[in-house]
């Protein structure tokens, strides 16, 4: 109606508590990841450092969105048609938590590295999938801020869905494949953690739509949900991945070399020795 405030969807008290509790419980994550670390040699470290590089990532992010940084208001014009009546417009202003974007761009890129390194996927396949899976983050945070009634929005929207098909093809397909060749233990438990990462994912995207897509779902409800969908694939998914992949030596990723040892003396540059024959 003409002259009608415009509507703020915007966190409240609920929403703001939940940053809190899920930023603590990836801090008492990244401690509890980073003393396994300690437990085993350096070259073996592998899984344990990406683990807890994700839930560091992640409680940097929530601290950002508690404290009140990484958020942004997008504006969209609501248009109602009446049929004895002009039509008339409604202002409404969505907070959009860009920095969960951030996050996601850093932590989902480690979590697929995660699962390809523990189905030995080669190179070509995880580069792939990588890209694939931010091409699918970032046309998600351009969807996020599409305006209404053009092709932005659910145009960017498509986009990432496609890219995460990508990303089931090469975990499903591939890795799957490359799983079962490194022995049954592997192979289960790849199919197990990837089937449990792949239906969290997949809610992801359910939740998208229901909130910044089509505004149905409360700010505060939004928050709720992706807490519990960060929390059981990011500090639930790395507890489970650690835990096992200590009693599962088949799952190992020995490192040697600078990974291990640093720069040797050998092949390195030595400054003030003269050359042969000067």
């Amino acid at each position: 109606m003409p002259g009608s405030y415009p509507e703020y969807q915007k966190a409240g008290e609920t929403g703001m508590r939940t940053l809190w509790v899920v930023f603590v419980m990836m801090v008492i994550a990244s401690i509890a990841f980073s003393a396994m670390a300690w437990t085993v040699p350096v070259q073996k470290r592998l899984y344990h450092v990406i683990t807890t590089m994700i839930v560091i990532f992640a409680s940097l992010s929530y601290f950002a969105m508690a404290t009140g940084h990484g958020i942004s208001y997008h504006h969209v014009e609501v248009r109602k048609s009446h049929s004895h009546m002009p039509d008339t417009t409604h202002d409404v202003y969505r907070q959009v938590f860009w920095a969960r974007y951030v996050d996601w761009s850093l932590t989902t890129p480690l979590l697929l590295l995660d699962l390809c390194l523990l189905a030995g996927l080669n190179g070509a396949h995880i580069f792939m999938a990588v890209v694939a899976d931010l091409i699918m983050i970032l046309t998600g945070l351009f969807a996020a801020f599409g305006s209404e009634n053009t092709p932005q929005k659910w145009g960017w929207y498509t986009i990432a869905c496609i890219a995460y098909l990508v990303v089931i093809w090469h975990l499903v397909i591939h890795g799957r494949q490359m799983a079962m060749q490194k022995g049954g233990k592997v192979g289960s438990f790849f199919t197990a953690i990837g089937g449990f990462t792949l239906v969290l994912w997949t809610a992801y995207p359910v939740i998208w739509g229901i909130a910044d897509g089509s505004r149905n779902m409360s700010v505060d409800a939004e928050i709720i949900a992706y807490a519990v969908l960060d929390v059981m694939a990011k500090a639930v998914f790395g507890a489970w991945l650690l835990l096992t992949h200590m009693n599962m030596p088949e799952s190992n990723v020995d490192l040697g070399g600078f990974w291990s040892h640093g720069l040797s003396s050998e092949g390195t540059l030595r400054v003030g020795d003269d050359d042969e024959g000067a």
